[in-house]
């Protein structure tokens, strides 16, 4: 055509949906790096507020934001790399469970130490995990890195998801119980009063844990509490259903836990996909509706276990356990044979108690303020010696951690079904 200008082509619906993808592509890219600039922003004012208040010295306020300022470059080079399976050595298994298992793993180019949660995702498709998982990595995100494990990276293969986590060495809550069946006042007042801290930070995001028990509590190198294990933030998996327990007092369904109870440790330990009841507040096994407060019930159960050295439900079945559950007005009681403060038991029974009638209903000060806690120093707790000091001998030290078998997760394999795709685990 000469001499004059082409008129417009009208515009395919491929190439406009080929625009719509790239516009939204550049938004999101640069609505994500405003983002990224703002919270940085936010760190850094926060860091100088916390200098001002401990009136920090010139000098020592430089070597903090010098040390500030290298998390910040790690946790942006971090981000920037693409991570796969082949960049980490695996060492040893060092937890197990429903949908997967959790490594120690080396990274292969600095030699650091992680812990790696496995996920299999035809087992959680399979079992409606997807928006629990969305969950717990949201949360590892978004929380405040003193009370919850932190994550550093995610990806996934066509058969796993990998959850790339700080490696606490310090094992988790149950193992010390075991180890020391029972806590003194002192310490008991030490972890309860940090795990009031960690569960406090994650309902100040709008989380309810929802499984609040001695091992999602680990403790960090220096003895200090951590919670983890988020994947019932979002949602209740079948265990946690009413329907699922509502005829225990018959025939256990074939697929809950075998209950075993040790002399040596006066302990029911649970050996389960599923998970146990002690913990659960009542109201979750209704169907009237429950809120953050059921963490507070669970808060209570794991004080009395560390004081009396079982939990207050503990039975040889899980249909037992429910119903003492249910009828804790009547099962929660204290055995004379094991004496414990007038001010602990009341705690205790603030904790177990109807949810309306349940201390930190008002507030986490009504929890910060009872007795127990009288000598408690809130602000520095963390920055104080932990109540038992942990033992390490090395980076890689696993010796708080039970042994596992090796498996096969990591093993090339048949893929999931092809209906499941990969946009499912995005979001």
């Amino acid at each position: 055509m000469t001499g004059g200008t082409a008129a417009a082509l009208p515009m395919s619906n491929h190439t406009r949906e080929r625009v719509t993808v790239a516009k939204l592509t550049l938004e999101n890219f640069y609505s994500t790096l405003l983002t990224q600039h703002e919270e940085r922003e936010m760190r850094q004012k926060k860091l100088e507020k916390v200098m001002d208040e401990e009136g920090l010295p010139d000098e020592e306020k430089v070597m903090r934001r010098s040390q500030h300022a290298r998390k910040e470059t790690e946790f942006l080079r971090l981000k920037r790399t693409r991570l796969g399976l082949d960049d980490f050595e695996s060492l040893k298994v060092i937890g197990r469970g429903a949908f997967g298992e959790v490594r120690l793993v080396q990274k292969k180019d600095t030699g650091h130490i992680y812990a790696m949660k496995i996920l299999r995702k035809a087992d959680m498709l399979e079992k409606e995990q997807v928006a629990h998982i969305r969950a717990e990595r949201d949360i590892l995100v978004e929380a405040d890195g003193a009370w919850v494990v932190k994550m550093f990276y995610s990806f996934q293969d066509k058969r796993n998801l990998y959850l790339i986590m700080e490696f606490l060495p310090g094992g988790d809550m149950m193992t010390l119980l075991m180890k020391k069946d029972t806590l003194s006042e002192e310490a008991t007042q030490f972890y309860i009063a940090e795990t009031v801290l960690a569960i406090d930070s994650i309902h100040q995001l709008g989380f309810i844990h929802r499984d609040i028990k001695p091992d999602n509590l680990l403790l960090d190198s220096r003895g200090h509490v951590k919670l983890s294990d988020f994947g019932l933030c979002t949602g209740l998996k079948k265990a946690h259903r009413t329907e699922f327990y509502r005829n225990l007092t018959h025939n256990p369904p074939s697929d809950f836990c075998e209950f075993k109870s040790t002399v040596e440790s006066k302990r029911c330990k649970a050996y389960s996909t599923v998970g146990t009841p002690d913990y659960i507040a009542p109201e979750v096994f209704m169907q009237t509706g429950y809120n953050k407060l059921c963490d507070w019930w669970s808060l209570g159960v794991i004080m009395y276990e560390m004081l009396i050295g079982y939990p207050p439900f503990c039975s040889e079945t899980p249909q037992e356990t429910y119903r003492k559950v249910m009828n804790w007005k009547e099962t929660l009681v204290f055995p004379p044979e094991v004496p414990i403060s007038e001010r602990a038991k009341d705690l205790i029974l603030r904790y177990c108690t109807d949810a309306e009638n349940r201390i930190g209903a008002v507030s986490v000060e009504e929890i910060k303020s009872h007795p127990f806690f009288e000598p408690v120093d809130w602000e520095h707790i963390r920055e104080r010696p932990a109540a038992i000091s942990i033992e390490i001998r090395s980076i890689d030290d696993t010796s708080n951690f039970d042994d596992f078998p090796e498996s096969d997760i990591l093993q090339p394999g048949r893929s999931p079904d092809p209906k499941y795709s990969l946009s499912d685990f995005r979001g």
